[in-house]
Order: C-alpha cells, then structure tokens, then sequence
C-alpha cells in the first residue's frame, strides 16, 4: 500500500507549479507573442554614486598647518601678539606696527575682549561637519535679511553672482548681466569705477579674505567697506590675530559683518586640497607625501574666489560665475598691475572644481548626499 504525500509537501508543489506556470504565460500583441519583461526594482531605483578616492579623502582631510595654528591663538589669547600665522603674507613689518599702534590706542582693551571672545567662538567650532552647507542660509542671508528689514526664511536668493577679479574681466562687457543678478558678491574691495561696462556696479555683499582688513586698525577711516557702510560684509580668517582688525572695523559698519564660520573653512579647505591632490598625481605620477614640498605645505590655502563660490552655492538657487580664469594676453586682477599668481593657491585644481560645479556637482566630495546643488554657469 502506498503512502500519500503530507499534506505541506503537496501544498509546496503546488505553489512552485503555480509559479513555473505565471512566469512562462504568454501576451497576444498584435498578433504576435512578447514575453513579460519583469526589470528589477533595485536597478529602476537605483542611484549613482561617485566614487571617491579613499587615499586621497584621507589625504584631503589632513591640515598640516593646525598644529601650528592652534599654538598661534595659544599665544594670541595670553596676548602675544607677535606669533606669525599660517597663511601669512610678505607684510611682517606693517603688521607689527599696525599692531602696536592699536594697543596704543585708548579703544583697545573693549576691542581686544570683543575679539577675544569671536575668537574662542571661532576655535570652538573649528572642525569638519559637512551640513554646514545647509546651515549657511540662517549664518548668512537671515542676518542680511534682518538688516535689510524682510522676513527671515530658508529661500534661497533666486540668482547670484559671484565677481572675480581676473583680468579676462576687460575682453567682455558683462556689466548689464552682472547687475542683472538678484545678488551680486565682490571680493576683496575689487573697485568697479572706470570699469562698470566690465563688471558692473551693483554690489549686495562684499566677500573679503582678513587680509585685506590687515592695515585697517591703525589708522582712521581704515578701507573696510569701500561699497558703502550698508553693504553686508563675509570675511573669512586667514591669520587669528585678523579677529582684532575685524572688531574694529565692524565697530564702524552699519550692515552685518559676518565672519564665515570656521566649519566653512575645513570644509573648503578639504575640497580644494583633494582636487589639488588628484592633479598632482595625474599631472606628475609621484607620491602624494611629495605633494606638500609643490604647494607649499601648511601655507597652501583656497583663494578667496573658490570660497566665495561655495558660499553662493549655498544660498542661491542659480550661480553666475565671472572672472575667474586667466589668459596670457590679461592682467591678474583687472583693477591692478599685479601679474603673478600666489603660491599658496592651486588655482588649476580650483578650476577643476568649478567645471564639476557646472557639470558634474555629485563628483565633489566632502558634501552631504542631501545637499542640494544650484544651477551654476562659468561665464568666460
């Protein structure tokens, strides 16, 4: 007599003949016979991710200089004033005396707690934290906006444009296109007399490195807000000793004066070094432990374009991109006779950036996958 099958075993294969049977059912179309494509969902939803060098992001990722700038603003909060920064320009004997004759001043003392206190701000919140970027509306625009008496909110300014200082400025006459932005950022006091069919005149927020602030505590009437006491002022840190030329000037300006916050920085500071990492070894196939001796070590530094930009990138839906580039036939700025570059910039890695900026923002890396990117044009 044989033994019947249990009942759970028949069920199994009735389901598995079930299952055989749908996957090979036939649809009449149009007189012919197709198969049903079943596409798997992963790869319907699936996103692409770049891929990020792991040597290089480590590498990016080292300041050699922090040792050094910690040890600075050590000696600065005791009130040595004569430790040399990081990011140091050829102006060793102004600073000094620029330095002397502040602390000489009656005003000092309220100045230098004033800078004390911004400074340990600043210390405090120095590190790597790549949501900055979308806090940099509420650092930026909502104390503009404040000022300006409008409602604070988390819009972006429609259209944005950001003002380099190249001399391939005069082979254009972008000035009508410039001003027809709803922000326009200049860096640097870069003057727009004489030169408006160029550059415009419209300025919304003067974008300046604290060297350029670097003569403006010792003498009155210092160049700290050439486009007016009203137009906003970003100013990023370059030296800490820099905190007591910004108190001073902030003291005399009626519109916000903000100091990019140091997350910021660590931020820019890594996407620059990683660019300018990734051309070194493509350009030259040496070790990356031979880049620093190329660029200067703990002197290499963003230029304050690239900063700018990002800054834009994080307020502004659309982001017009001009002067920023060079041409055997131009000057370096076009307000000036300088001709030579800075050392302590990788300008040819910055203008990597700005071409994954327009075409390609996902390939930059140190950012959130959140992150929203702006349209962004180069305009050469």
């Amino acid at each position: 007599m044989k033994r019947s099958a249990p009942p759970l075993f028949s069920i199994l294969l009735l389901i598995i003949f079930s299952l055989t049977l749908s996957s090979r059912i036939l649809v009449r179309r149009g007189g012919g016979f197709s198969s049903i494509e079943v596409k798997e969902p992963s790869l319907i939803l699936r996103k692409k991710v770049p891929v990020f060098n792991s040597t290089l992001l480590k590498y990016a990722a080292i300041d050699v200089g922090e040792a050094q700038a910690k040890n600075e603003i050590k000696e600065l909060l005791k009130g040595n004033f004569d430790s040399r920064g990081a990011y140091r320009f050829s102006v060793k004997a102004r600073k000094s005396k620029g330095i002397l004759a502040m602390r000489r001043s009656p005003q000092f003392y309220g100045n230098w707690l004033d800078a004390k206190r911004v400074l340990h701000d600043w210390l405090r919140k120095k590190r790597y934290q790549p949501e900055i970027m979308d806090e940099l509306i509420g650092l930026v625009k909502g104390p503009i906006d404040r000022h300006d008496g409008l409602v604070v909110s988390e819009r972006r300014y429609g259209s944005c444009a950001v003002v380099g200082n190249s001399g391939i400025l005069m082979q254009k006459e972008y000035g009508e296109l410039i001003d027809g932005h709803e922000v326009v950022i200049r860096l640097n006091n870069a003057r727009t007399e004489r030169y408006e069919r160029n550059v415009g005149v419209k300025t919304n927020i003067s974008f300046v490195n604290s060297n350029i602030l670097h003569l403006c505590g010792r003498r009155q009437g210092c160049f700290c807000h050439p486009y007016g006491a009203n137009v906003p002022m970003v100013m990023y840190i370059c030296q800490p000793a820099h905190f007591l030329d910004y108190t001073v000037c902030n003291s005399s300006h009626n519109a916000p004066s903000i100091v990019t916050d140091p997350r910021f920085d660590v931020l820019c500071a890594r996407i620059v070094k990683y660019y300018s990492l990734k051309r070194f070894v493509e350009e030259t196939r040496k070790s990356l432990d031979e880049w620093g001796s190329v660029h200067d070590g703990s002197m290499f530094h963003y230029s304050s374009g690239l900063q700018a930009v990002m800054l834009a990138v994080g307020i502004c839906d659309e982001v017009g991109i001009f002067g920023f580039g060079k041409s055997a036939s131009a000057r370096h700025h076009y307000h000036s006779n300088q001709k030579a570059e800075l050392k302590l910039h990788d300008y040819e890695a910055e203008y990597d950036f700005y071409h994954d900026l327009v075409n390609n923002p996902q390939a930059i890396p140190f950012i959130t996958d959140t992150f929203k990117f702006p349209t962004a044009i180069v305009y050469q």
